[in-house]
């Protein structure tokens, strides 16, 4: 604990820079930073649930708020029975804005049927990952639709109360035999939840690490609930140190779920939390 408090301290000028908006600095949000980046940064984005009690129009004005381009949807704002058309016309909206959508999810699998759904959804969307949540029993048939489609599959972990997939070792224990292009969904904070640590997995499970929800706990315990990036006690610089041994190319999405009425302030500061600690890194 005493590593993670020195590392933060040496970091806090470039989290601070990173919070500040170029529009009130005048300069850009890494300004203070001379030393050019020694790798590429690691890439942010936000997943979808984020955004559970806010319109698509709302949604972008948070994204550009807070300067995130990169969104994993969810089906309040593009739902699975949208026609082709449909699927454009939202995308539309957000390209408009600079914003990309990456994935589709948490998208939950019971039957063959609901799986065709899933990959037809997505396909119709042009769409080319999935983040799920299939039972065992339907993982060869998700296997084969893999193969016919080349869409890939994130299995998102959910806590201790999901019997499935608790944490990345019980996804990586049912995928690690299955095509590669079926992987994990890391959610730092529910695989804390479930007493495992999320650095270890990025470590343990790297070829199967598609995509990150990143949020903070107070407390290492099944009933927490999340909070801002930086005030909890999960590990987050050693994270981020992890996902750049490992080479990580994926999204870190930010999920905010502690206000989801007046989120904007606490997904700005995860942000520049995740900034200044990922800028500092790509500098080393």
């Amino acid at each position: 604990m005493s590593t993670r408090r020195k590392f933060i301290q040496a970091t806090a000028a470039g989290v601070a820079a990173s919070v500040i908006s170029p529009r009130i600095s005048g300069e850009t949000a890494f300004a203070p930073f001379s030393k050019t980046a020694t790798k590429s940064p690691l890439n942010l984005g936000i997943a979808g649930y984020t955004f559970a009690k806010f319109s698509i129009e709302q949604s972008i004005a948070i994204m550009q708020r807070v300067g995130i381009k990169a969104l994993s949807i969810k089906d309040f704002h593009l739902p699975y029975d949208c026609t082709k058309e449909k699927a454009d016309e939202v995308k539309a909206k957000f390209a408009a804005s600079g914003i990309t959508i990456y994935a589709a999810g948490v998208i939950y699998m019971k039957t063959n049927e609901e799986v065709d759904r899933a990959f037809d959804y997505v396909q119709r969307a042009g769409i080319n990952m999935i983040i799920g949540s299939p039972t065992i029993e339907v993982l060869p048939y998700v296997e084969k639709k893999i193969k016919l489609t080349g869409i890939r599959m994130a299995i998102h972990n959910h806590g201790p109360e999901d019997k499935l997939y608790a944490g990345p070792k019980e996804i990586f224990d049912q995928i690690k035999s299955l095509d590669s292009r079926l992987g994990i969904c890391l959610d730092i904070g529910h695989c804390t939840r479930a007493l495992q640590d999320p650095v270890k997995a990025v470590m343990q499970y790297s070829s199967r690490i598609f995509d990150l929800h990143i949020k903070d706990l107070l407390k290492a315990i099944p009933e927490e609930t999340p909070t801002e990036l930086g005030r909890g006690i999960i590990d987050i610089p050693g994270l981020l140190q992890a996902l750049y041994k490992i080479s990580f190319t994926g999204m870190c999405s930010i999920e905010f779920e502690r206000d989801m009425t007046d989120s904007l302030p606490g997904i700005a500061e995860s942000a520049g939390y995740f900034r200044g600690v990922n800028k500092m890194l790509s500098l080393q």
